[in-house]
């Protein structure tokens, strides 16, 4: 418990909701630190009753980890809160660590999360990580300093993600400075640690802390400014191509999408429609990364200028008078494996095993098959929907399909439901309009609500 009021602006945690509980990430360093004596101070102060857990990712990547690591559960300890060590085991790549740390941290941390029934993260990272991160893609955007030149980076890291569509990462010190929070722990004599990877220049994000350190206070306020520039534009242009998908386009099939050419090709925002376009191409072909910019420009013209059959993203575009059919291109689909949990098929499909599933196996429906079905609504080509169900996954039992993953005929221990792909492992709060458009589209399940007063997407 804090002895003073933080001196602090605001209060980072006034917008949030507490009521099922919260998991803090708590490595050790200030900002982290920082994160659990304020979050502490303030559920004491406003709903002592809440199901606080601190967790601590072990990355096994320095000598002195573990015991960083033990000085955390101290600290816990004194506070009263409830502490995990977790350990990222296993063998660590030679190259990318820094991402391949950071995805088994978010995994691990959501796991700990589903086991105690919380479905929200805090994080520390601060106005320095925004401004850090925002330099960063400013670099490689050549300083274009426009929202889509960079892929949407700039708006920085989104004041909440949703990890695997199940767990909601929330960063609520993004609005305040590391040296802010230092005051903090000095004035309650904590320490903290000070990772030396932090200062290892052979890593991006350290050489451009100490570009910032070593510049002026606008420099970072204007790092800043941008982020907050790019995230309107962002959700602005997120909520224009949420519209168009929910006006112009339908699903007729399984895996097929119609959108409506006229209304479509000829919007008032046409990098709204672009924007539109490559999501539901990265959703039809499970591919977690939008298809690029200029490529995804150039057959939008191509659209606008007659009809075609092209393909991107494992995505072929089939524009023809009775419509625009977007379905997943016959190549590449995966081959017949045992059914798992939890896994996503294809990038499209994830699958829930309610009960034992005994010897079934996944595997893509086949043109021999869909052949077999009756198809067709009078609008679409019974071809285009053949064709659309034969890459959809089908559950086979000793050599014999069983149906359609989620037909009649499908084991009710089965469940196979379509992902929103390019969201589906993180999707930013800026994002949200688009991926709830998306999944409304589909049938994917419905994005969990925002953990924040009002559900704004900040």
């Amino acid at each position: 418990m804090l002895d003073t009021e933080p001196d602090l602006s605001t209060n980072p945690f006034s917008h949030i909701d507490f009521t099922s509980g919260a998991v803090a990430a708590v490595s050790g360093g200030s900002d982290s630190t920082a994160l659990l004596l304020l979050l502490k101070h303030h559920l004491d102060r406003t709903a002592p009753a809440t199901r606080l857990l601190a967790v601590t990712i072990d990355h096994g990547l320095r000598s002195g980890s573990a015991e960083e690591a033990q000085t955390v559960a101290k600290l816990c300890a004194t506070l009263g809160i409830s502490h995990r060590i977790l350990t990222w085991s296993g063998s660590k790549p030679s190259a990318g660590l820094p991402a391949a740390a950071r995805e088994a941290r978010y995994r691990l941390l959501a796991e700990a999360a589903q086991a105690e029934g919380i479905g929200m993260i805090l994080t520390g990272h601060t106005a320095d990580d925004q401004a850090e991160t925002v330099l960063m893609r400013h670099a490689r955007d050549g300083g274009q300093g426009h929202v889509e030149m960079a892929g949407r980076g700039l708006a920085g890291m989104a004041p909440a993600t949703l990890y695997d569509w199940r767990a909601w990462i929330v960063r609520p010190l993004l609005g305040l400075r590391r040296a802010a929070l230092r005051d903090v722990l000095r004035r309650e004599d904590v320490g903290w640690a000070d990772d030396p990877t932090n200062i290892d220049a052979a890593f991006e994000r350290p050489r451009v802390r100490a570009a910032l350190a070593g510049g002026s206070v606008e420099h970072v306020e204007g790092m800043l400014m941008l982020a907050g520039q790019a995230a309107l534009e962002r959700r602005q242009l997120g909520a224009s191509a949420a519209d168009l998908i929910d006006r112009f386009a339908s699903q007729p099939a399984i895996g097929l999408i119609r959108l409506d050419p006229p209304r479509l090709l000829s919007p008032a925002d046409e990098r709204a429609a672009v924007y539109a376009l490559r999501i539901l191409l990265a959703t039809i072909g499970g591919i977690a990364f939008l298809p690029d910019q200029a490529r995804s420009e150039a057959l939008f013209g191509r659209l606008r200028a007659g009809f075609l059959c092209a393909t991107l993203s494992r995505t072929v575009v089939d524009s023809r008078r009775s419509g625009i059919f977007l379905r997943r291109e016959a190549r590449g689909l995966p081959s017949a494996a045992a059914i798992m949990d939890g896994t996503v098929w294809d990038g499209r499909r994830r699958i829930t095993l309610n009960d034992s599933s005994g010897a079934l196996l996944i595997a893509p429906f086949g043109a021999a098959a869909a052949k077999q079905l009756s198809t067709g609504d009078g609008k679409t080509p019974p071809s285009l929907m053949r064709a659309a169900l034969a890459a959809e996954p089908a559950l086979w039992q000793g050599g014999e399909c069983l149906d359609l993953s989620g037909g009649s005929r499908a084991p009710m221990a089965v469940e196979v439901r379509p992902v929103v792909a390019p969201f589906a492992r993180f999707l930013p709060s800026f994002d949200l309009a688009p991926a709830r458009a998306v999944a409304r589209l589909i049938g994917a399940a419905p994005v969990p609500p925002l953990p924040f007063s009002g559900h704004s997407a900040g």
